[in-house]
Order: C-alpha cells, then sequence, then structure tokens
C-alpha cells in the first residue's frame, strides 16, 4: 500500500510563469532551432551530413524554457549530447544486429553516464536513441556523429542561449559551467 501512496505526489503544481517569461523562451527557442536548422539544410545536408535531431527540441524546451535548471546548464547540454552519442554510436557497434537492445543498452548506458560524470540532460537519452534508430544515414556517421550533429548543434544552441537568456533582467544563463 505504502508503494501506491508514493504515487499520489506531495507538491503543488507549480505557478504559471509571466507572459514575458513565455515570450522570451519563444524568442530563444526560435532562434536556436532556426540557427541549427539553417547551418543543416543550407550548408550540411547538401554534404550528406545532418546537423539537426530530434533531441534538440527537448534541449530547445530545457535551455530557453528552464533556463535555471540543473539540467539545462552547459555542462549538461553538451556532455549530456556527446556522451550520450558516444554510447548510441557504441551501442549500434556492438549490438547492431539486434536493435531492441542496442536501443536499451544505449539509452541505459548514456543515463548511467551523463549521473557518473555529472552532465544529466534528459535529451541526451533522445540522442543515444536516435544514434540507434536514426537509419542509414545516421549510421554512416560512426563517432562523427558525437561531433556533427550532437556537438556542433548543441554549441549553436548554447550560444543563442548565452545571448537570448541574458536579455531580460528578470533571466540569467547560466547557473553553473562546471
Amino acid at each position: 500500500m505504502k508503494y501506491f501512496t508514493k504515487m499520489k505526489g506531495h507538491a503543488q503544481c507549480p505557478p504559471r510563469v509571466s507572459f514575458s517569461e513565455i515570450g522570451w523562451s519563444w524568442v530563444g527557442s526560435f532562434l536556436g532551432i532556426a540557427a541549427v536548422g539553417l547551418l543543416h539544410y543550407k550548408w550540411l545536408d547538401p554534404l550528406g551530413l545532418s546537423m539537426i535531431i530530434g533531441s534538440f527540441g527537448a534541449s530547445a524546451v530545457l535551455i530557453y524554457g528552464a533556463p535555471r535548471s540543473p539540467l539545462a546548464q552547459p555542462r549538461n547540454l553538451l556532455g549530456g549530447h556527446v556522451f550520450s552519442a558516444v554510447i548510441g554510436v557504441a551501442a549500434v557497434q556492438v549490438f547492431g544486429s539486434e536493435p531492441w537492445l542496442a536501443a536499451a543498452m544505449a539509452v541505459s548506458v548514456a543515463i548511467a553516464v551523463m549521473h557518473a560524470t555529472k552532465t544529466l540532460h534528459p535529451p541526451g537519452g533522445a540522442t543515444a536513441l536516435i544514434a540507434v534508430i536514426g537509419g542509414d544515414a545516421i549510421h554512416q556517421l560512426g563517432y562523427l556523429y558525437a561531433l556533427i550533429p550532437a556537438a556542433s548543434g548543441a554549441a549553436v544552441m548554447l550560444l543563442v542561449a548565452l545571448a537570448v537568456n541574458n536579455i531580460p533582467e528578470t533571466r540569467r544563463y547560466p547557473e553553473f559551467w562546471v
């Protein structure tokens, strides 16, 4: 019975954010995803390289929508994506003949490594999974996937977060670097 009682929760729902906060979150996410997308479609896509991956959408929620969260800090953003990308590629190389196993290993090991390195960034789990399920274009990148798109895309989004999140006096980013 105690087990199910824990599922009731113990805290109240957080308050709504201001319209200003919503606006700045929108501006940051638009500019961050637009910058990564522009680099992808104008320069890298013709070369067969990918700059934009689905997990960046979740990163945008954190770094532009919740910039004070420990999970949104630069160390977590960059480290979470890079470590998870490397782990995802390794999982494909070791367990690629069993995609279900590669997927489970990639995400689970990525979470463990992010915890161990203090770089927990939830979108990193998706970055590891994308390395497994992303198809031939992603698989052909091999460990380059950790640099393009993971590190480079996260770095572009970080630069936008640094610029946009510090414009209003009510916001500050980052809370910490290392």
